[in-house]
């Protein structure tokens, strides 16, 4: 791990994205408060560099879209469900990070200002700029858009200068699934065509194409590692980046 005393992070303001399945731990479902926990501290120890920090958490471990449509419901219902759902993990994220600490804002992309506050493009900024953590929540406030996709949105409105994705199980991309393919070989950078043509499924296409239309950096690595988070923004760790170079930037790891 990087010395705490690094002064120069690589990057000043980033976008963590994770899903929702993240922070349930080995449940299989809802909340598992010392996973939350441990991802705070990693998320509070990139703080500690005095980096300005993004998230966007999904919904997945309590509620997905896409399952309830494909059981019957309505498709537009079901992804406000799911959007409620993010809204609980950002919660969830937002007490674990003050216990430790850290002055956060959960933002919501649909009202509900008992619980958090509208989005609100220049508040949230000035929030960052006050070192404070900016949880995005209720995606982007409408059906049929996933929380990649609320990510880079998110991302490119605050002028955050990478998005890190933040993986279960994988410390980057891989050519097939690692999980089930010990032949699998990981790439060290690719291109965002490379993610499109190949189907990567790093994030869902219309993400994947704000950030190539942008020059938004998307950085893949593993939320299993202890100090991995930080460890990227020290200049250190493994990961897989996604970039708009041109394609002899793309290898595979040793």
């Amino acid at each position: 791990m990087a010395d705490t005393q690094t002064p120069h992070p690589k990057y000043k303001r980033v976008m963590l994205k994770i899903s929702g399945e993240a922070l349930m731990g080995d449940q299989g479902y809802g909340l598992h408060p010392p996973t939350v926990q441990r991802i705070a501290q990693e998320v509070k120890s990139v703080h500690d560099l005095g980096v300005e920090i993004c998230m966007v958490i999904g919904g997945g471990n309590i509620f997905r879209g896409l399952q309830g449509s494909a059981q019957g419901m309505e498709r537009t219902t079901a992804d406000y469900m799911g959007m409620l759902a993010t809204v609980m993990n950002a919660l969830a994220m937002q007490s674990a990070l003050e216990e430790q600490g850290v002055f956060t804002r959960v933002i919501s992309a649909i009202r509900m200002d008992e619980v958090a506050e509208p989005y609100i493009r220049r508040r949230a900024v000035r929030h960052l700029e006050k070192k404070r953590v900016c949880v995005f929540a209720g995606g982007t406030g409408n059906p049929y858009f996933t929380t990649d996709t609320a990510a880079a949105l998110r991302a490119n409105e605050m002028n955050c200068e990478a998005i890190l994705m933040g993986k279960n199980g994988v410390d980057g991309i891989y050519d097939k699934d690692p999980r089930t393919n010990s032949d699998a070989k990981r790439y060290d950078a690719v291109t965002y065509d490379e993610v499109l043509q190949k189907n990567l499924k790093v994030m869902d296409a219309s993400a994947i194409a704000l950030a190539r239309d942008n020059s938004l950096p998307i950085i893949v690595f593993s939320l299993d590692e202890p100090g991995g988070f930080r460890g990227i923004l020290a200049g250190d760790g493994t990961y897989t980046k996604v970039h708009g170079g041109s394609k002899a930037g793309a290898g595979e790891a040793a």
